[in-house]
């Protein structure tokens, strides 16, 4: 999942997790107040529907490995999901995933209109598929539990 308080872009794989497609945009019911969480059912629905096993959900770091406003409310996101869907939650560094997602969209020969509605999802597209190619090669599953507190950043000085 691409995260975002208005919009949340979901991907799906395979059984066998070859293969990651884009599957919709989520429209956040009520960005203003209170936003994802009135939307429980929703989730719950598309775990059901799409025979969920597990989450994946995009952690916006910094170039510099810190966190931001938005990696917070990505864990919480993270933590209420899988509280509410009781499905295991990983979060996954989404460094680049926009970017990526709109030199796909670029490549292809879609409309303004329709590009601006699918970016969310190819996003999270192409973060399922950086988070199998990162299990596969690390023969782990990689990423960090929803529910693990996030690291405290460090800003000791290089000089002695």
């Amino acid at each position: 999942m691409d995260y975002g308080s208005v919009r949340i872009g979901i991907a799906i794989c395979d059984p066998d997790r070859i293969l990651a497609s884009p599957l919709c945009v989520h429209e956040v019911t009520q960005p203003d107040a209170g936003g994802y969480e009135v939307d429980e059912e929703y989730f719950r629905q598309i775990a059901k529907e799409e025979r969920v096993s597990a989450w994946v959900v995009g952690l916006p770091i910094h170039c510099d490995g810190g966190e931001s406003d938005k990696s917070v409310q990505a864990r919480k996101f993270a933590s209420w999901l899988m509280r509410v869907t009781e499905l295991p939650t990983r979060l996954f560094d989404e460094r680049f995933t926009t970017v990526a997602a709109n030199q796909r969209i670029r490549q292809s020969k879609t409309t303004r209109k329709k590009t601006k509605k699918r970016i969310d999802a190819i996003a999270a597209q192409v973060l399922l598929e950086s988070f199998m190619e990162a299990c596969h090669y690390r023969d782990e599953i990689a990423g960090v539990a929803a529910d693990e507190p996030a690291k405290e950043s460090t800003n000791e000085s290089l000089t002695d």
